[in-house]
């Protein structure tokens, strides 16, 4: 692929449906509802929140795009998947093209990441910093190691913790940490008994996000068997679907826990508002099979965004 390739529309089109950009909502939510816990007691740096916002789209993306080029490689994206098609499995991207684009992606996550931080601290130097660079190396290298490489942690059933920790704690805990480095320390922070702490949500978030994946495991059950382990195969599919109900049951209750401790307002329990979906979602999950499942992913990826939002409005309202 050379640089004149970007100004193929068809190419260009191609990029943009490999990079899943509807499950953008998801891992946005997580950062987004940490800087809301932060703004709760301090201004907010918009050049950070903006960074912190584009970092987190990168890692997506660059999730996303490793995760295609895996399931590509390992034989896992066949004509049998019941999800939809990508570039590569169409034919619409060279293996090299991905690779090339992957590579791109993951610098330009790099440079924002590291924008990210020197926008928050004002300085990349010291020992805060050089955690948050370890951090966000981790985040990268767990983002394309899911399926990529010689035995992905998302082939032996992983995943599910892997998505639990970025895409709940670390997303939470570290969007509110960029947002507020406080002086106590995040880990003195984290377990405070103010409402200012983040984990209690962090887990709810991270709890909501593994529910997406095993929606998403649940309906490949069949072309899964052959390639992959995943939690939904080793429990089956009536457990599995036991288990997407205690995630999202489990969610919350948490929430409700944090809300009812925390709240100095009735706006707090504006997140209320997305149960119908949450119920709804449960319902499709236990009446549809397979391919009929499609729909049930998104409606959890867009209710969990508004979860998050409506949380953090809440919290920023009724402070």
């Amino acid at each position: 692929m050379n640089i004149f390739s970007i100004f193929n529309f068809q190419f260009f089109r191609s990029c943009l449906k490999s990079m899943r950009l509807r499950t953008l909502p998801l891992s946005l939510a997580g950062v987004m509802l940490g800087a809301f816990i932060a703004a709760t007691h301090q201004s907010l740096s918009p050049l950070t929140v903006v960074l912190l916002f584009l970092t987190t789209a990168l890692l997506q993306v660059l999730s996303n795009l490793s995760n295609e080029l895996g399931d590509t490689l390992h034989g896992t994206d066949t004509d049998q998947r019941l999800g939809i098609h990508y570039s590569l499995q169409d034919g619409d991207m060279t293996v090299p093209q991905m690779k090339c684009l992957i590579t791109v992606v993951a610098v330009c996550c790099a440079l924002s990441g590291l924008g990210m931080i020197w926008a928050s601290f004002g300085t990349l130097f010291g020992v805060e910093q050089a955690i948050l660079v370890l951090l966000g190396a981790a985040a990268m290298a767990a983002a394309m190691r899911y399926t990529l490489g010689h035995n992905p942690y998302g082939y032996r059933g992983w995943g599910d913790l892997f998505v639990f920790v970025f895409f709940g704690l670390v997303s939470v805990c570290g969007g509110y940490y960029i947002c507020s480095h406080p002086e106590s320390g995040l880990i003195n922070t984290l377990f405070n008994n103010s409402g200012a702490s983040p984990l209690l949500p962090a887990v709810v978030i991270g709890l909501f996000s593994v529910g997406v994946l095993n929606v998403n495991n649940i309906r490949d059950m069949k072309t899964d068997a052959a390639t992959r382990t995943t939690v939904a195969l080793k429990l089956g599919a009536r457990r599995a679907r036991i288990y997407q109900t205690v995630l999202i049951v489990g969610g919350w209750l948490l929430m409700i826990a944090y809300t009812a401790l925390s709240a100095t307002s009735w706006t707090a329990w504006l997140f209320v508002l997305t149960l119908p979906l949450y119920v709804k979602h449960l319902v499709g999950v236990w009446h549809r099979e397979e391919k009929a499942l499609d729909p049930m992913l998104p409606l959890l990826v867009i209710s969990t965004f508004l979860f998050a939002l409506l949380s953090g409005v809440g919290m920023i309202v009724g402070n």
